[in-house]
């Protein structure tokens, strides 16, 4: 478990900006805990969500853009939906990891790594390319033997097509990440 000094300065500036990219209003939230019980990551991340909310209250910039857990949010939205006050965490969520992404913060476990990988490979192939996302991690990371006992077990499913799948639109996929350069030069 991480401890975190609540008695640095509060950065008001950085909630501020946070409130601004997310239109969300950060005091709402009274620590009640519904966003983390309904979390399906929790137990991965390094700062649980309503932690990550009341960070956030106390202007904890560097503690918050430093951490996993902004990149381990699938942005599935089960906090939000179970928030009293409607507050969209999960979009606040979303806007950390825009910031920590502009403000050149990374973590270890290779998980922005990941990150960066699977959007490259939606990016270029429209989805998820599964042999295009390993090899393009295993080459930012170098971590090649890392999961290589999974492999018995993969490639015998199907799992690992050698070539990308085709999709239907993708100039709305590129669209999609036209929106979403813009949206990380904010």
């Amino acid at each position: 478990m991480n401890v975190i000094a609540l008695s640095h300065s509060q950065d008001r500036d950085f909630i501020a900006q946070v409130e601004k990219e997310s239109g969300q209003n950060v005091s709402l939230c009274y620590q009640c805990g519904n966003c983390t019980a309904g979390c399906p990551y929790t137990f991965v991340y390094d700062i649980p969500v309503h932690q990550m909310m009341r960070l956030l209250q106390a202007g904890q910039k560097e503690a918050l853009l430093s951490c996993r857990s902004v990149w381990l949010c699938a942005t599935c939205q089960s906090c939000t939906t179970r928030c009293p006050n409607n507050i969209d965490v999960a979009h606040i969520v979303d806007v950390l990891r825009h910031m920590a992404r502009r403000e050149g913060y990374s973590t270890e476990y290779g998980v922005k790594s990941f990150v960066d990988s699977f959007l490259e490979s939606v990016e270029k192939n429209g989805r998820a390319f599964e042999m295009g996302l390993l090899l393009r991690f295993i080459g930012k990371t170098g971590r090649f033997w890392t999961d290589v006992d999974l492999a018995p077990k993969i490639l015998p499913k199907g799992k690992l097509s050698p070539l990308p799948h085709k999709v239907k639109n993708p100039e709305a996929i590129a669209k999609i990440f036209e929106r979403f350069r813009q949206e990380c030069q904010k």
